[in-house]
């Protein structure tokens, strides 16, 4: 039994449904499964990390479980998931963590998974910690602004990222959870290109079929869109400006061969993803 935290969300419901399809005995914690959309043979169970005692009842009889919680500020919730996962006799753990984890130049978010991937280490079970890059799906977000005939926001310049497709980032995950030879290991997951945001709309533009035009923010423009558009509170969006002047300064151009050492094949391209998922842009 292999349970799944986070199962309902990009990666989380891949892992699910990429488990399933191998086969394995699959196990969904979600907020509500009654709403879940799950494989056939999928048990989706209640649960929040929040709540000891519905993790304790979801892990139990699991042998490996997939480690993902929201983005944000670590309040203890990843070392009370390893602690009640050893506590369930789960043997196998695998962490999605973040890129750039541990370095102070990133920014706060360089800490959210510090306290979490030193209790996987020091938890005594087989460990695997997955460290993605940027996801390609994150362009969704630009699907707003591409409806109403607006520029899509640009805070990062031309600073590039090893962006991601989340299938390989789920693909890799489920390699960790069932084969051996990943025990101990740090992956940092990019995909085979480093590409900046006009080179993502560039990408799309040809996609599509008609123009992806981008509007590049400043500083200050960069924090009143993230108050106004996003909600952040100031202390907030300030945070997220020291990761965003990490990126434009070409600290986050980071290209690996993890995705293809573990899967034996190249990582997929921004322009792969993009291709599978027009018609999300196109909808409507």
């Amino acid at each position: 039994m292999i349970l799944v935290t986070g199962a309902t969300g990009t990666i989380g419901s891949d892992v699910v449904r990429q488990l399933a399809a191998r086969g394995a005995k699959v196990r969904a914690l979600t907020r509500d499964p009654a709403r879940a959309r799950t494989p056939a043979g999928v048990e989706a169970v209640r649960g929040d990390l929040t709540d000891p005692e519905s993790v304790a009842a979801a892990l139990a009889g699991a042998t490996a479980a997939f480690l993902l919680r929201p983005p944000g500020p670590d309040a203890g919730e990843d070392a009370a998931l390893v602690t009640a996962a050893r506590a369930a006799g789960v043997r196998r753990l695998v962490k999605l963590s973040a890129i750039g984890t541990g370095d102070t130049a990133v920014g706060p978010s360089a800490l959210w998974h510090v306290a979490g991937e030193r209790a996987l280490r020091e938890s005594g079970a087989e460990w695997t910690v997955l460290r993605p890059s940027s996801f390609a799906s994150n362009t969704l977000t630009w699907v707003q602004a591409l409806r109403a005939g607006e520029p899509v926001p640009n805070m990062t310049g031309d600073g590039a990222s090893g962006v991601i497709d989340p299938r390989d980032i789920a693909e890799v995950a489920v390699r960790a959870l069932l084969d051996a030879g990943h025990a101990g290991r740090t992956y940092t997951l990019t995909g085979p290109e480093a590409i900046s945001v006009p080179g993502q709309a560039a990408v799309l533009a040809e996609v599509l079929g008609r123009p992806v035009p981008t509007r590049d923010l400043t500083p200050d423009g960069t924090r009143d869109f993230l108050r106004t558009a996003w909600g952040m509170d100031g202390s907030r969006a300030d945070g997220v400006l020291r990761g965003v002047a990490f990126v434009r300064a070409g600290g986050n151009a980071v290209v690996t061969e993890d995705v293809s050492r573990v899967l034996g094949r190249p990582a997929r391209s921004f322009r792969t993803w993009a291709e599978d998922n027009r018609s999300l842009f196109e909808a409507g």
